[in-house]
């Protein structure tokens, strides 16, 4: 009898070690799945796949749009993304959305980064990682050629009427000088424009180089940048989750070697007319101005 109860003490001892080996396999497997999920979400996940996917709008002439005839997408940061990834070895794919829903679409993994002409802000670098800047810029205002939509100074802008997309920091400094928001989604520079010729709208606050070629694109409308109201200087680049440091340095590596070499300022001039956006710009800024 003494016999048959040790052993049966030995063999609830050897299931016991199973269950504690087990656990412990168990544990390690899972530290080493979820090391490798961490891994397969960042670069090597995109070095496995060759494809680097990066939202945009292809409606933002000349940073990312389609131009006449060609059915591929282009502009400045959509070239300058082709070369970078040409040289990491992989390629680029587009997705084409709204700005409002391009973070979002980072956040959640659904696109591995955004280039959009998107500012680097305080408040974005805190939650997303930014690549070198590929582009110096100010702010400017797009008004009414025949009154300037009555707007000399920021303070002007209380009572009239802003267009923009509703997240951007432009629409931000619209609305904190008092403007009304009027929102477009993802349309074409004609339309913005249109709309401050006809009265639609008043104003367009946004980046000076992209109004310029946007003004000099449809010389039929009767707009103008407000000249020597200039504000916020800027600096752009692609946007990233915060965690994704390996792609971050990636991309960093290949934007230093495009501007050591002159790729960068050869795609500016191509399609910024002829300007360096590079390199930040000798120009008088007027104002600046802090948004949340």
């Amino acid at each position: 009898m003494f016999k048959g109860k040790k052993s049966l003490l030995v063999i609830a001892l050897i299931a016991v070690l199973l269950v504690v080996v087990a656990g412990c396999a168990s544990g390690g497997g899972n530290k080493a799945t979820s090391e490798s999920k961490k891994t397969q979400n960042g670069w090597e996940k995109i070095k496995e796949k060759g494809v680097l996917t990066v939202a945009t709008s292809g409606t933002l002439y000349p940073t990312s749009f389609y131009a006449k005839g060609n059915p591929e997408i282009t502009g400045y940061e959509v070239e300058v993304l082709k070369e970078a990834t040409k040289r990491l070895g992989i390629k680029v794919k587009f997705e084409e959305m709204g700005f409002d829903g391009m973070l979002s679409a980072v956040n959640s993994g659904q696109v591995d980064a955004a280039a959009n002409n998107i500012d680097t802000s305080d408040d974005r670098k805190e939650k997303f990682a930014f690549s070198d800047p590929y582009k110096y810029s100010f702010a400017s205002m797009v008004v009414r050629k025949s009154d300037q939509s009555g707007i000399r100074s920021l303070e002007d802008l209380k009572g009239k009427k802003s267009a923009g997309a509703a997240t951007t920091t432009y629409m931000k400094i619209a609305e904190k000088f008092g403007a009304e928001s009027v929102v477009y989604d993802n349309v074409t520079n004609d339309q913005y424009l249109m709309d401050v010729a006809n009265g639609r709208t008043d104003v367009i606050l946004n980046d000076y180089y992209l109004q310029k070629m946007a003004i000099a694109a449809f010389p039929e409308i009767p707009v103008e940048i407000n000249p020597g109201l200039y504000y916020n200087p800027s600096e752009s680049g692609l946007i990233m989750k915060k965690d994704n440091t390996e792609l971050k340095a990636k991309i960093d590596q290949e934007i230093k070697g495009m501007k050591k070499d002159g790729t960068l300022k050869k795609l500016s001039e191509q399609f910024f007319g002829g300007a360096d956006i590079s390199k930040k710009a000798d120009i008088k800024i007027t104002q600046v101005v802090k948004v949340d």
